[in-house]
């Protein structure tokens, strides 16, 4: 007990100084502009004036189902029964314990807290005044705040963590509060729950270890060339363009699961990008850069290398989003360096902007544009962030618990270490791409303007394959497929991988995991597409590389990384992947 208290005493101390020394948060990046609940509780008083009767039926439905449960649980523990009454509610993962069923005092205090959730989540459906747009909004930060109240996020009302405590004697709290103020130490002084072990793996030695070379370098990536494993290969390259808001080792994790290694095993020259983290001088890179010093100078160099007019290109989400600007450019500038390209989870249709839409209103994106222009680039921890409030309970209140409360180490898992190491993004290009794209939807309802050219989907002309993921909560499969729809190929598939943004695509065949569907090529409604298409069991990575195969040429001896002009400047992952040169800063 006094050796605890003892360090109970530092870790106040470590956390006071910590707290100290803490940047204020931009305000603006914080939450939604405070309009929105105005707005909302303007409509709720107008609309309770104008129909009185139907704000009575909703506060009597609460009420009703509120003071029920009351009386059924006062009316059990009368009868000298130290049980619950009767729990009809659905089942929750936050409530696993069987003491939220069986104790009356959690089941209590779990069945009160679904009925007012519910009440509210209703109340905000129910209100007819305000625009679809602006009532998605207010639903999702009515969530936000729903979860966060949740019984099982405070120590007082966590089963778990209370019996964790007496087991412990009290070591998993100390442990906990060590946990915290590592995680708040670790962000000066933000609090940032840590998800992955960040000493279970290093970067080029437990995970992206598949060989290869990086064979050029400039200010905006490495080109990484990797080893053949087959003593023939497909003639034509094929080009990785992975996002730079993470790092692109989450195609290489581990062997088992690496798509990186299974292309190179199936006998293709395979590049990869890997894109610089940019720092307060990258203020002025805008989408041009990446497409002319990116792009561009990716597919020359990998084409220079292995002495072929056309390349395969693949891009990754807001990669992809580029990739489709920089084809229709292409068709423009009637530049034929490209034969095919693949999308992985691409949005290029932002007229629905899905989850992710909440944090696209001027609200947020005033403040992310203010945040660039004082800085030069936007943190990679807002980013991280604000994925991780799409699934909070996930990423944020159930690790909190595990750590804070639990006292647990966080896991040694890759994916989970991967997704915590992101990378900033460039001032210019950031407020471009939200303001031009995302808010105004240019490149499909208009045009966008990039390297001197106006641009729009129409002009995207190659054959093309998109894979896109059911639940996926960053690029709405759907609002992919209309995206797709509104290209101007002639050759165009469509591929519905079970899963979401990350699992949905490294999926690999051997774990017969994920499904996926085919169809025809898309055009019309996505439901429509979905209801007529085939489901298939397993990854879709080998249905893909048949594709891909047909447009890959006929196979040539496997090439080497580089050539006498582009010498190996050093083994694959690269330098850029694991700089830490932007990480004070991030």
């Amino acid at each position: 007990m006094r050796a605890n208290l003892a360090r109970i005493e530092e870790l106040t101390q470590r956390l006071t100084e910590a707290l100290a020394h803490r940047d204020p948060p931009r305000q603006s990046l914080q939450a939604p502009d405070s309009d929105l609940f105005m707005h909302a509780a303007t409509a709720y008083w107008t609309e309770m004036v104008k129909q009185p009767s139907k704000a009575l039926e909703q506060q009597l439905e609460y009420w009703g189902k509120a003071l029920k449960h009351h009386v059924e649980a006062q009316e059990v523990l009368r009868k000298g029964k130290l049980v619950a009454p009767e729990d009809n509610t659905s089942d929750d993962r936050r409530f696993a314990n069987p003491l939220w069923k069986s104790h009356p005092y959690f089941n209590y205090l779990k069945q009160q807290y679904l009925i007012a959730t519910e009440a509210l989540h209703h109340t905000v459906q129910s209100l007819d005044s305000i625009p679809e747009r602006e009532k998605r909004r207010l639903a999702y930060f009515t969530q936000q705040i729903t979860d966060m109240m949740a019984p099982t996020n405070f120590l007082a009302t966590n089963p778990d963590a209370l019996m964790k405590a007496v087991e412990t004697e009290g070591e998993s709290l100390v442990r906990g509060l060590e946990n915290l103020v590592r995680d708040i130490e670790a962000h000066k002084g933000e609090l940032q729950v840590t998800l992955a072990d960040k000493d279970a793996f290093t970067v080029g030695e437990n995970i992206a270890t598949t060989p290869g070379k990086v064979v050029f370098r400039n200010r905006m990536f490495e080109l990484i060339q990797y080893t053949p494993t087959t003593e023939k290969v497909y003639r034509t390259p094929l080009i990785i363009f992975p996002p730079w808001i993470n790092k692109f080792y989450v195609m290489d994790l581990k062997p088992q699961n690496s798509l990186i290694k299974w292309i190179v095993d199936q006998g293709y020259t395979l590049f990869v990008v890997s894109w610089v983290n940019p720092d307060a001088s990258y203020a002025d890179v805008g989408m041009d850069t990446y497409v002319e010093e990116g792009y561009l100078e990716a597919i020359r160099v990998a084409r220079e290398i292995t002495k072929e007019k056309q390349v395969n290109v693949i891009g990754y989400c807001i990669a992809g989003t580029t990739l489709s600007m920089v084809l229709a450019l292409m068709n423009k500038r009637k530049d034929k360096s490209v034969r095919s390209a693949t999308f992985f989870t691409t949005l290029t249709d932002f007229s629905d902007q899905g989850e992710i839409g909440v944090f696209l209103e001027d609200d947020f994106v005033d403040g992310i544009e203010a945040e660039c222009a004082d800085k030069g680039y936007l943190g990679s921890s807002f980013m991280s962030q604000t994925f991780s409030y799409l699934r909070s309970n996930d990423l944020i209140y159930g690790p909190a618990i595990r750590s804070y409360m639990m006292g647990e180490a966080p896991p040694a898992f890759d994916l989970l270490y991967w997704n915590g190491d992101g990378t900033n993004l460039p001032g210019r290009m950031c407020v471009e791409y939200l303001r031009g794209l995302c808010q105004n939807d240019r490149f499909a309802a208009e045009t966008f303007r990039i390297c001197g050219e106006d641009v729009n989907i129409s002009e995207v002309k190659h054959p093309l394959c998109a894979i896109a993921c059911e639940t996926d909560h960053i690029a709405a499969w759907r609002s992919s497929f209309r995206g797709i729809s509104k290209m101007g190929s002639r050759d165009k598939t469509f591929v519905l991988s079970q899963s979401g943004h990350v699992a949905g695509i490294i999926n690999p065949p051997s774990k017969k995991k994920y499904g996926h569907y085919t169809g025809e090529a898309p055009s019309g409604v996505p439901e429509d597409w979905l209801e007529s298409a085939t489901f298939n069991e397993g990854s879709w990575w080998p249905h893909w590389e048949e594709w891909l195969r047909r447009r890959s040429g006929a196979q040539v001896p496997a090439r080497i990384a580089g050539d006498s002009e582009y010498e190996a400047l050093c083994d694959a992952p690269g330098t850029y992947v694991v700089s830490s040169k932007n990480d004070a800063m991030s």
